[in-house]
Parts: C-alpha cells; sequence; structure tokens
C-alpha cells in the first residue's frame, strides 16, 4: 500500500502529467482546414479567422479536395485540425475523406490529432460555435435510452423499450425508476428547453429528418424546419425545442443523424436551435453500432478523463485496433460479421464541432483508475482496479458491442523510438501520442498492471 506521501507524489505527477498534456497539445498546434470557396465567402470567412484567433491557428485552403491538405498536415503535424464546411460542403463523402486524411499524417493506422467539422445552420450559427470558450462540465445529461446513470451527477432517461419506463437521477441521490407519461415526446423537449441538459443521448430509428423516440412502442417524434428543432407527439402537437444553453449530443445508436444532406439536415438543427457545440453521428444506417455505443464507455462509463473530442477519438482508436490483422479476442481471430461491421463503422461516424473545445463529465469514480509519470525519459502507466475483480467489467451493456474497450492514456507530447521495458504481457499498443491497453476482461486485484517505457521527444 502506498503511503500519504507517495500517494500525494503520484496524484501530483498525474496532474503535472495532464497539465502538460494541455499545454502541449496548445503547442503543437492548431490547424483549421477550409475550401477556397468557403475562405472567400464574407459570413465564412468570419467563423475561420475566429477559430485563427482562439487558437493562434494555421489556416490551410484546399481548391478541390480535402485530401489536397495532407501535404501541409504532415508539416504542421497538428494536435487539432478543424474543417471548416458550409452544409453543402459536409456531406457522408466529406466525413469519409476527413477521416482518411487524418489516418495518413504518419505511418501508423491510427487517427493524428483530434479532429472536428465546424459547420452550422448557417454562418452565425456556425460563428456562435466557433467563437465560444467556456469550457462545459456535463453535471445533467438527458436521454432517450438507458443510459449509466450512477456515473452523472443527475439525469434523466426515458426508455426507448418499454412504455411508461423511465429512470431519474437527482444530485447527490441514487437512480431511482418512475412511470413516465405514455407519449415522452414533451418530457424529453422539456428536458433542454427547461432542465437544460448539458449532455443529450439518444438511440433508436432516425433519418436526416427524423428521431423515432419510441423503438418497440408507439411514440413521438422529433423533426425539424428551417434549422428549428421541434417534437411532434402522437396527437399532431408541436413543441418547439428553444435551448441555448451550450451542450454536445451523443446519437449513439440512431441511424443518418450526423448526415448533413442539405439544410434541413437534423444535426444542423441541433446545433442551431439545441445549443449542441459538438455532436457525433452516423451518417449512415448503423447495424453493427461499435463506432457510436462505444463513445458512452469513454466519455459517460470514465466520467472526467476524457473530453467528448478525446472519447470519440478514444473509441475510434480501439475499433482501428481491434481491426487490425493480429487482433484476436479470447485467442481467436474475429468472424466475418465482426470484421465487416468494423469496417463499416470505420469511416462513417462524423464529429462535428471544434476538436480544441474543452466538453467533460463531472468527475465521479470510475472503475479503475490511471496515471501516467515520467522520468528521465522513462514512463511508466499504471492501471489501478478500483472495483476488485469486477473493476473492468462493463459498466452498463444497453445498446450493441457494449463494454470491453481497451484503456487509453493520451501523451503529454509526440514520442518515437518507444522500448517497452516492463508490461509486454499486457500487449499494450504505444503511438506518438497515445497508449492503448487491450482490456484485460478479469481483473486480479492482486496483480500490478503496469507498463513502463522509455521514448524520446518527438522536437
Amino acid at each position: 500500500m502506498k503511503s500519504r506521501s507517495q500517494l500525494l507524489l503520484s496524484i501530483t505527477s498525474s496532474l503535472i502529467i495532464a497539465a502538460s498534456l494541455v499545454n502541449s497539445a496548445a503547442a503543437a498546434g492548431y490547424a483549421i482546414v477550409v475550401s477556397a470557396g468557403t475562405r472567400a465567402d464574407p459570413g465564412w470567412s468570419k467563423v475561420v479567422d475566429a477559430l485563427k484567433e482562439k487558437h493562434n491557428g494555421e489556416i490551410h485552403i484546399y481548391q478541390n479536395s480535402v485530401t489536397e491538405a495532407l501535404p501541409a498536415l504532415r508539416e504542421q503535424f497538428p494536435a487539432h485540425t478543424c474543417f471548416v464546411a458550409t452544409p453543402s460542403e459536409a456531406g457522408k463523402d466529406f466525413v469519409a475523406a476527413v477521416h482518411q486524411l487524418a489516418r495518413k499524417l504518419d505511418g501508423d493506422p491510427y487517427t493524428d490529432g483530434l479532429w472536428g467539422i465546424l459547420t452550422g445552420y448557417d454562418a452565425a450559427n456556425a460563428l456562435r460555435i466557433a467563437s465560444h470558450r467556456e469550457p462545459l462540465t456535463v453535471r445533467k445529461v438527458a436521454s432517450g435510452t438507458d443510459v449509466a446513470l450512477e456515473k452523472i451527477e443527475e439525469g434523466i432517461w426515458y426508455c426507448e423499450l418499454k412504455q411508461n419506463h423511465m429512470v431519474r437521477k437527482v444530485k447527490n441521490g441514487n437512480p431511482t425508476p418512475d412511470k413516465a407519461p405514455d407519449d415522452t415526446t414533451k418530457p424529453l423537449v422539456d428536458t433542454l428547453n427547461e432542465y437544460h441538459a448539458d449532455c443529450f443521448v439518444t438511440s433508436g430509428h432516425a433519418t436526416e429528418r427524423d428521431w423515432q423516440i419510441g423503438f418497440r412502442y408507439e411514440n413521438g417524434y422529433f423533426r425539424c424546419k428551417d434549422g428549428i428543432l421541434f417534437g411532434l407527439d402522437t396527437k399532431g402537437t408541436q413543441h418547439p425545442v428553444n435551448s441555448p444553453n451550450p451542450k454536445v449530443y451523443l446519437p449513439i445508436g440512431n441511424c443518418l443523424m450526423g448526415h448533413i444532406d442539405g439544410p434541413d439536415a437534423m444535426a444542423l438543427a441541433f446545433m442551431n436551435s439545441a445549443g449542441i457545440y459538438q455532436m457525433m453521428g452516423y451518417t449512415v444506417p448503423t447495424w453493427y453500432g461499435y463506432g457510436g455505443w462505444g463513445c458512452l464507455d469513454y466519455f459517460i462509463e470514465q466520467p472526467g478523463r476524457y473530453t467528448f473530442a478525446q472519447a470519440v477519438f478514444a473509441n475510434h482508436a480501439a475499433l482501428i485496433h481491434r481491426i487490425q490483422p493480429d487482433f484476436t479476442l479470447d485467442g481467436k481471430k474475429l468472424g466475418p460479421q465482426d470484421t465487416q461491421g468494423l469496417l463499416h463503422d470505420r469511416d462513417v461516424v462524423a464529429f462535428y464541432g471544434d476538436p480544441a473545445w474543452i466538453a467533460r463529465m463531472a468527475p465521479a469514480k470510475t472503475s479503475w483508475s490511471q496515471q501516467l509519470t515520467e522520468n528521465n525519459g522513462v514512463f511508466t502507466f499504471e492501471i489501478l482496479p478500483n472495483l476488485g475483480e469486477k473493476s473492468f467489467d462493463p459498466v452498463n451493456t444497453n445498446g450493441s458491442q457494449r463494454g470491453g474497450r481497451p484503456i487509453i492514456e493520451f501523451l503529454p507530447s509526440r514520442l518515437k523510438n518507444v522500448k517497452i521495458i516492463e508490461g509486454n504481457d499486457l500487449q499494450p499498443v504505444i503511438t506518438d501520442d497515445f497508449i492503448l491497453v487491450p482490456n484485460p476482461q478479469t481483473c486480479d486485484p492482486s496483480r500490478k498492471y503496469k507498463i513502463v517505457f522509455s521514448a524520446d521527444p518527438i522536437p
């Protein structure tokens, strides 16, 4: 057992590493990628200028294809890359191209740095998102599906599978089941307009034009018109959404919610009238689910550990790790359906917003603690179980492809010449900017989960 002084030292070291991570990200730079046509538009040019001023960003302009930015990004190698795009530019092909571009900055198969596509219903909406600086601490979560309220300060979820079922958690209380109305359209609108949730989560059937609230029973819809989101209940009554407080949106199980196919796309209405500053979402129909549901594993179920952008990045890194040729699960190769599902999800989950904006869950107890320390070029990464033998068990199994995500730690600065000294048995993957450790699945509380490695900084 660590002494109090040792514990304080390790906490201090971890805080120094965390602070270093923030500072080094800023030092590594911020890139703004934009088409020549969008840069020439007076309204959208203000969006670019706002990001440049906020982050001291470097602007890269392309003529015909976003892939033209690759040489400039390789030279800069930014910690954050923001792709400013009008709604007419930000379709599913653009999202796929950005995914592929962001994996080509170096030789490993993983995404390099955090990226986001900054758009909006119009230039004014996009400028509001680009100009926003104040970090968000997520304290209230509202959801149309089961989420791990025990990891959240307070929240409400309405069941999409069972009518009249909901669960509520008040601050300093425990999650408590309650009876929901037959139609939960207005209550869900109220979580945005009156409850002022910081985070909104949805699942179930959806298109670019609507979200079907009930999955196994009749319920209302969320729809949009002219950039305004509204609920439409089963009696045909509209309930407009006017919720300007900044928030993040996770349509983790929805088909097409992340696809911007024109000005009437739901994603744009969420940004315009529901206060969404960052969101992820599928640009195609979803069936496998790894790219969506796993964002809950990192963001909500490890509260306070990652920013929302980092959580989405971590889940994508987990997907890329899982799809590598040498990956095995319980000693077995993945079957063809799993491989097909991962390939399906690889380039179709969009991330919208400024990737450097900080939105983070209010800290709460996690299933394990993790800490990274450094001494003269030797790094030690420790994973400390908090729940005994259950430390690596899934937190919540609602949805698809839940649990078992690898443990990920972001490095304080980019590294090279990595040499593992201890912990090879944990099969770590150490890239230039993060550590990935496959989830051990079972936990031996008496064991030390530790990786020691040496590395050189990349100037």
